[in-house]
């Protein structure tokens, strides 16, 4: 029990990746379309470019999408439509009619009697409902026929049977054209109260359109298994193309519950798990502090989920919005919280998972690649906002082109392009700008750093830097005289600038705790490490590394930027308390005077090292001239090489050489020197 206890906590992490890697194959796996991938690719007005073609079974041909949408169409013309008789409604306005009749009749302003006016009104009104009266806002033919509801039964009528409201006048005219005198008043009476009585029934007739509609056959023909498709150099188009399209529909809607469900199953997992195999290989040959990271490694996965996930939700939605997607993030949220290797390799990975998924694969996967490309190589300082707008636009605009051509390489022309697509690759862009709160948010839940963070932590104003200006104020100095110098290298090398930039603002701040025991904060010239031994004061001067870790911690600066803390000295020896020991005793145990590591493990916090060894060396020089600043700063960094203070490092010599460079114009600059004369 206890060995297997001690196993798996040794071997917790190994444990972790292999459980991680489990998960998302799975995942993945789970994802993916259920059925078969058709292994031919085929482009309309293209050449067939395999062998003939031969039906593996039986299969219906679809109507392609115009076909359907034209016998939708037709058939919501052809729809009859449905209509409603209320028969309350002209008992209603032959009551009306009375009653207004009553009020506006005048004995002395017409000939004709009342009696007559009413049996007129009454006669047109029964003629009116007999039909039918309608609105006029209906446009229907007047040869159109209609389904009449009335009480329970329904029955078929022309639709030119209703009277409209518009018909009323000539009709009041017509009938009373032997009482002139009273037509102005009938056709203002009849106008009144006729309400129509006869309405549309959307919801019926909607519901017979839907139900003629789920009655079309979406199918127009069948291909029986060994029916030769297509031949060998055959263009690819009208019904071939169709034909093509339906067997690679009907290939891949394939369900896996049919014999083949565990061929499929071992398929899909082979690839997924080299594509996860890929990733881990190249994380711990390439990246090894980021795959001895758990949470680091985690990260990256979740992404490539999240992505896969989406892209899924979508396609399965409508595959015409799949370039909506703004799979280009992936990349600006790796680049920006690792490195741009890491981050294309991860987009390539996972755009290869992708291509199970999406339509049109190919184009899908080289538009794809090619926009991660050139996020990498443009996204860049992210905590200027201006350049991820740029960068956006810069995508968009590749987005755009290589579907441009690719349509006019299928097509030949621009005639059809779909305009829509472009609207889509528009709100990709707009989307993939949400990457700038999508890295606050990924900050704050897996405590990493991004460039961003570097940007506000890099501010002389915060709380921590405030307190190491007021209690060690020359340290201050120093660190500001490093951060310069860390900097420029960086830049020089393509080493990230910003990052080295803050980790030498904070590399000293353990010496906050008693600042009075480095020289650069003794103002008075007054040392206290001389009242101690060698021994005792270069474990001070050692202690601060350890003390900065601890003030890091408390004031939660990320792990990147505790790196430089720890490994600022790397293994050096405290050397002036080195050589003052072994003055007075003779032999010395160098591990009481070695700082406890680690070494540099990034050309950034390699950077560091040279900087602050330099920096603070050079204020012992007397007389500096351009020749001693030259030898000073070989002589230092020299001797860190040949004490292998780099060899973790990924930094080349042409880089330290580079960085020397840097150095030494940087120290010429700060001692104001001018050209030596020969004497």
């Amino acid at each position: 029990m206890k060995n297997l206890v001690f196993f798996l906590t040794r071997n917790q992490s190994l444990i972790y990746k292999v459980f991680l890697y489990l998960v998302t194959t799975l995942l993945v796996i789970y994802l993916l379309p259920k059925g078969g991938q058709f292994k031919y690719n085929f482009q309309k007005g293209k050449p067939w470019q395999y062998e003939n073609l031969l039906s593996p079974f039986n299969f219906t041909i679809k109507k392609d999408k115009e076909t359907l949408e034209s016998e939708k169409e037709a058939i919501r013309s052809s729809v009859i439509p449905y209509f409603d008789a209320n028969s309350k409604i002209p008992a209603i306005a032959l009551e009306s009619f009375k009653t207004n009749l009553d009020v506006e009749y005048v004995d002395s302003l017409y000939q004709t009697s009342k009696n007559r006016v009413a049996q007129l009104g009454n006669s047109i009104l029964n003629e009116v409902y007999t039909k039918g009266l309608v609105e006029n806002e209906y446009s229907f033919s007047e040869d159109r026929i209609v389904y009449l509801k009335v009480g329970n039964e329904v029955s078929e009528v022309v639709f030119s049977q209703f009277f409209k409201k518009d018909d009323l006048v000539p009709l009041v005219t017509t009938k009373a054209k032997d009482r002139k005198d009273v037509i102005p008043l009938l056709q203002r009476l009849i106008t009144t109260v006729a309400q129509p009585n006869i309405s549309y029934n959307p919801q019926r007739t909607e519901s017979a359109i839907e139900n003629a509609i789920n009655q079309i056959n979406p199918n127009k023909g069948i291909v029986e298994k060994g029916t030769r498709i297509i031949a060998k150099g055959e263009v690819v188009e009208g019904e071939k193309y169709l034909i093509l399209n339906s067997l690679k529909d009907q290939f891949q809607s394939q369900v896996w519950s049919q014999n083949n469900y565990y061929w499929l199953v071992f398929g899909y997992s082979m690839l997924v798990s080299l594509v996860f195999i890929m990733l881990f290989l190249f994380l711990r040959k390439y990246r090894r502090e980021i795959y001895a990271n758990d949470t680091k490694v985690s990260f990256i996965f979740f992404n490539i989920i999240v992505m896969v996930f989406v892209t899924t939700l979508v396609v399965k939605y409508d595959a015409t919005y799949v370039y909506i997607i703004p799979l280009c993030i992936l990349p600006i949220i790796l680049k920006s919280f690792f490195d741009a290797r890491l981050g294309l390799f991860v987009h390539v990975l996972t755009i290869m998972l992708l291509g199970f998924i999406v339509p049109n694969s190919f184009e899908f996967m080289f538009l794809q690649i090619i926009a991660g490309i050139v996020t990498i190589l443009t996204v860049s300082e992210l905590y200027k906002r201006a350049n991820l707008f740029i960068s956006v636009g810069q995508i968009t605009f590749i987005y755009i082109l290589g579907y441009f051509a690719f349509f006019i390489i299928q097509e030949g022309n621009i005639a059809q392009i779909e305009l829509e697509n472009f609207v889509y690759f528009i709100i990709c862009g707009l989307v993939t700008l949400f990457a700038f709160p999508l890295i606050y948010i990924y900050e704050k839940i897996f405590g990493l750093v991004s460039e961003v963070s570097l940007l506000e932590l890099s501010n002389t104003n915060s709380a921590l830097l405030k307190e190491l200006s007021n209690r060690a104020p020359g340290t201050f100095h120093h660190s500001l005289n490093v951060a310069n110098l860390a900097e420029a290298a960086a830049n020089e090398i393509g080493a990230n600038s910003m990052l080295a930039r803050v980790g030498a603002l904070y590399h000293d701040i353990g010496k906050m705790v008693n600042p009075s025991n480095f020289t650069e904060n003794q103002l008075n010239q007054i040392n206290p490490l001389n009242e101690l031994s060698p021994k005792e004061s270069a474990k001070i001067i050692i202690d601060h590394v350890i003390k900065g870790i601890e003030i890091a911690r408390k004031n939660n600066l990320p792990d990147r930027i505790v790196d430089f803390i720890r490994t600022h000295h790397g293994t050096s020896l405290v050397f002036y308390f080195y050589k003052k020991e072994e003055e007075i005793n003779g032999e010395v145990k160098k591990e009481d005077f070695q700082y406890p590591g680690p070494k540099p493990f990034s050309k950034e916090t390699a950077i560091l090292m040279m900087a602050d060894s330099v920096e603070a060396a050079s204020k012992s020089l007397k007389d500096p001239t351009a020749s001693k600043i030259d030898s000073f700063v070989e002589n230092i960094v020299n001797s860190q090489m040949e004490n292998g203070q780099f060899i973790n490092a990924n930094i080349t010599f042409k880089e330290i050489e580079i960085i020397k460079k840097v150095l030494k114009k940087k120290l010429k600059n700060s001692y104001h020197l001018r050209v030596e004369y020969p004497e």
